[in-house]
């Protein structure tokens, strides 16, 4: 159930991670500029990788509009990759000593006389100026104007069945500007033109779990039904609450007091505060205090058809209600974006940055490494960085494809998870048995098989692979030095021979088979919008699982910011009682679990469908002892949260 970002509801097209440039740090701090002129330089990865000879049809018309952002670089870009790395650097001195909103602002944005020489070079070519913020000026005009201010032609290519504008050669800026200009995004126009003035559309069609169910992990055996694997298999789970994965993580007395949770997604259910006060009183999570659950939105919501902003209802719903079941004393906002594209998600990260709205952020969506440019991964890792300067930690799911290759013919990670700024979340199928009882995790991968028509076999058994979690190597991101004698060689080299960045870094449940029981207003057949529960899963479970964990460790820690945890994670890495090493076969042999679903997804009406489920089948990625491409680390053990009181 992960929200892609500019594709549908699962999918928003955008970026995350510097492409890796000669000469830069492992960490995607910019190289110099390389000027291909005296009066200019480039502006790299501003040339999509798409825009190719082959596909080029031509130039654009000098009349067809362009709007664009010029992202600021800020007075000190390299400065602030360094100290974002410092503070976050257990073994550093300045470990720990974040800066606030704005002495990040001050230390590391632009100056006055900064933006000021951007507008005005921008105004001379010919575009308007639309809007300016501490982080880009954004403006408009048309193709010939932007072709003056950037120095490059915009031409017409090909990408899949479309046709889209992108530059010919990589944008400029001029030298006289001083690097004053990280990258310029909008140049290209894929996929689309937001759409203004959008209403947000009512609750998506309800969908429900049929039984029979298991309340705990092998407590309803499918007696009736065939083998798989040499031996009966449970019914899947109604649904986990809050009182299972706490003591499946190790929660203790710890309720994440003091700690600030940010959630972002794209638009804004209209019923989460009665949804998830309904929640928390029905499934034992304690009630929500006056003021604990903020929201922060937009003026105005855009492109809601092409994203299918109803279905992002039940993403921030289960986000949030995750988040509560676990840290209950947490404080939780919302940070919806106008719209599932690049700019209003990065909106949105900005928004908790520039605010500090929160110290720990978790975040249910991306794309594929191939769909990032360059120009935009530039934006996000700079917010991201920021972020780390005040000691602000983002929390990314990791996918729901696997290796990806099912789903796009490549072998290939999600984006923003392989930014090396980010704590990159993988997925697990969970056991909890009687009494909350932890018993053990498998890598989340499912292979399906349904029950042949006379009821005595699974037809093709074990069946297709559909879903599991993220992971594998960057082909873009550099090997972060947090991975570095901790990731597998074999891993870390797979795309290069210097070592790439490997995802995700720590890994929660998200099968849906074994999944968090999430309740939320829904449309039913009649037309009528009622509450309902339902099983969910995918790592977009897993994400806010482990940012409600996080402020568990934070309260632990006596309430100083964790910020950027990935090196503090690693360094944990080893330690006794830390982590639950995540294999696939942690019995010793495959594991299973039995479905029955309405074939309509909300009654029996229409028939019944039965399956197993094959548990630990994640493509081509496995779950191993050590570090692996599926569960990172491992997930959170006992003394993970307890951990943290010695750091």
């Amino acid at each position: 159930m992960r929200s892609n970002r500019a594709r549908t509801r699962a999918g928003v097209s955008m970026a995350a991670t510097l492409p890796m440039i000669a000469g830069a740090l492992a960490l995607g701090i910019p190289a110099a500029h390389a000027s291909d002129s005296p009066a200019r330089d480039p502006l790299a990865g501003t040339k999509p990788a798409w825009a190719t000879a082959k596909a080029d049809k031509g130039a654009a018309a000098d009349s067809s509009r362009v709007s664009a952002r010029v992202y600021l670089a800020g007075k000190d870009a390299v400065g602030l990759a360094e100290y974002a790395k410092s503070v976050s650097d257990p073994s550093s001195a300045s470990y720990g000593k974040y800066l606030s909103a704005g002495q990040a602002q001050s230390r590391f944005g632009a100056t006055k006389a900064q933006v000021a020489a951007v507008k005005s070079w921008l105004a001379s070519a010919g575009l308007k100026v639309t809007g300016v913020t501490q982080h880009y000026v954004s403006v408009t005009g048309d193709v010939a104007a932007a072709e003056k201010a950037f120095g490059t032609q915009l031409h017409n290519y090909t990408k899949g069945t479309k046709t889209y504008r992108a530059p010919s050669k990589a944008a400029s800026a001029p030298e006289s500007l001083n690097g004053a200009v990280l990258t310029v995004t909008g140049l290209d126009n894929a996929p689309h033109t937001a759409r203004h003035d959008d209403q947000l559309p009512p609750p998506d069609a309800v969908f429900k779990n049929s039984g029979p169910f298991s309340s705990y992990y092998g407590s309803n055996i499918a007696t009736t039904l065939p083998d798989a694997y040499g031996g009966k298999i449970p019914y899947a789970i109604k649904g986990y609450t809050g009182k299972q994965l706490r003591s499946a993580y190790g929660a203790g007395h710890y309720t994440g007091r003091g700690s600030r949770i940010a959630i972002t997604d794209a638009y804004a259910s209209p019923t989460i505060a009665s949804d998830a006060a309904v929640y928390a009183g029905k499934n034992g999570d304690a009630a929500w205090k006056a003021g604990q659950l903020h929201q922060v939105l937009p003026k105005d919501y855009t492109n809601t058809e092409e994203c299918q902003a109803a279905g992002w209802y039940g993403e921030e719903t289960l986000d949030v209600e995750a988040v509560h079941a676990v840290a209950p004393n947490a404080d939780v906002t919302y940070v919806g974006a106008a719209s599932c594209h690049d700019d209003d998600l990065l909106d949105s990260l900005s928004k908790v940055v520039d605010h500090h709205l929160a110290d720990i952020v978790s975040n249910s969506w991306g794309d594929t490494e191939a769909s990032q440019t360059p120009d935009r991964a530039a934006a996000y890792d700079q917010v991201f960085q920021l972020g780390a300067v005040e000691g602000i930690g983002f929390y990314f799911s990791s996918g729901d494809n696997g290796d990806e290759v099912a789903n796009t013919d490549t072998k290939q990670v999600d984006s923003p998870a392989n930014s090396a700024w980010v704590t990159a979340v993988g997925g697990t199928s969970l056991a909890v048995g009687k009494g909350d009882k932890y018993q053990w995790e498998t890598g989340w991968g499912t292979e399906k098989a349904v029950l042949s028509a006379d009821g005595k076999s699974w037809k093709d058994f074990p069946g297709a692979f559909t879903s599991g979690a993220g992971g594998g190597t960057s082909k873009t991101v550099a090997e972060p030095f947090y991975q570095k004698d901790i990731v597998p060689n074999a891993l870390a080299t797979a795309n290069s021979a210097t070592g790439n960045r490997v995802v995700p870094d720590i890994a929660a449940v998200a099968d849906p088979n074994t999944g968090f029981l999430v309740g939320q207003t829904q449309t039913f057949p009649d037309g009528t919008q009622q509450y309902s529960e339902s099983r969910f899963g995918g790592t977009s479970l897993a994400a806010p699982v482990i940012a409600a964990v996080q402020a568990l460790a934070q309260e632990a820690r006596h309430g100083k910011a964790i910020g950027f945890a990935n090196p503090l994670i690693y360094c944990k890495y080893g330690e006794k009682g830390v982590f639950h090493d995540v294999t696939d076969k942690p019995t010793g042999s495959d594991l299973a679990v039995a479905r029955t679903d309405f074939v309509n997804s909300f009654d029996a009406s229409d028939g019944l469908t039965t399956s197993v489920r094959s548990l630990g089948k994640d493509s081509s990625l496995s779950a191993v002892k050590g570090y692996d491409d599926v569960t990172g680390v491992g997930s959170p053990a006992y003394d993970y949260v307890r951990s943290y009181r010695r750091h």
